[in-house]
């Protein structure tokens, strides 16, 4: 029999041991881990954030610009395979409050950046830079079974200042005129509210939309509707209105908007922090260049050059 002395200098070797044992497998581990950070970028680990990075870049802000910007990533990505770029949405505000807070690569914009918002911008470090990737006409719609085709920039404003409330006042049907509006964070509102309003706030009862394919939608199921959206948004459950700011009747389409004579032509924007380096001038390049331009028509845009 083995006495209890010897007994507890076994037991006290075997847990030295096990301690032992323990350093070094965690010294392994602590050791493997390193190693797969080193060989996945050939560098620190600091290094590594970096060079993926450089790899990824974030795009956000308009509605309009939506389906055009993840068009356009699309195509992009399929050609550059291991790199990233990330598009949504939420409206052109939001867009350039996240480029101002440093929070995204691109804001994209149906709308020009205020004098407020450069402001902010520089306060915070933010040198914005504009680029004109494609040009849109903010067009009226109404429910296809409506009779009225054109409208005047009066009757207009008269629709969503609430001063003209039925469709009779513009030649319409005795029937009560339903106002569809963007929400105050998209740049459509704000350009339609500039151009069309002119000071004039919009009627209280108007319903708000936070998104175009809302427009869309409501326009296209209630015939006593009218709305306005992005060219592009265009299809055949609503009809397009011809609207006249004083020199005739004009429908909005490709050569009326890139000409400038349909009265709620627009640029569309990209902004960046500076001139753009990496993947972020990779991709607006890419934007502006043939294959991305005629994405811009295949979406429904006009592109810079027809």
């Amino acid at each position: 029999m083995v006495n209890k002395s010897k007994k507890y200098k076994i037991l006290i070797l075997v847990v030295i041991g096990l301690v032992f044992l323990g350093l070094g497998c965690a010294g392994k581990n602590s050791e493997g881990s390193s190693i797969a950070q080193n060989t996945s970028s050939g560098g620190t680990p600091v290094q590594e954030a970096t060079a993926v990075k450089s790899q990824s870049t974030s795009v956000k802000g308009s509605d309009t610009l939506l389906p055009l910007a993840q068009a356009e990533a699309e195509k992009f990505l399929n050609e550059n395979p291991g790199k990233s770029v990330s598009v949504t949405g939420g409206g052109t505000g939001v867009g350039i409050a996240a480029l101002i807070d440093k929070g995204v690569d691109i804001a994209t914009a149906s709308r020009e950046m205020t004098t407020d918002e450069i402001k902010k911008a520089n306060s915070n470090g933010i040198n914005p830079v504009e680029h004109v990737i494609a040009y849109d006409g903010i067009t009226v719609v109404v429910h296809p079974k409506n009779p009225i085709s054109k409208l005047t920039f009066n009757q207009l404003r008269g629709i969503y200042n609430g001063s003209i409330s039925n469709w009779k006042q513009v030649g319409g049907e005795d029937k009560p005129i339903s106002a569809i509006s963007r929400d105050s964070s998209s740049g459509t509102y704000a350009d339609f509210k500039k151009d069309v309003l002119i000071g004039d706030e919009f009627r209280p009862d108007a319903l708000t939309q936070a998104t175009t394919g809302g427009i869309v939608t409501e326009v296209a199921q209630n015939p006593n509707a009218i709305g306005y959206i992005g060219f592009a948004y265009v299809d055949n459950n609503i009809k397009v209105l011809s609207l006249d700011k004083g020199n005739g009747s004009v429908l909005p389409t490709t050569q009326s908007i890139l000409s400038g004579t349909y009265p709620l032509s627009r640029s569309l924007y990209f902004y960046t922090n500076g001139e753009p380096t990496g993947l972020t001038k990779e991709f607006c390049d890419f934007v502006l260049s043939e294959k991305g331009q005629n994405i811009v028509s295949k979406v429904g845009f006009i592109p810079l050059k027809k």
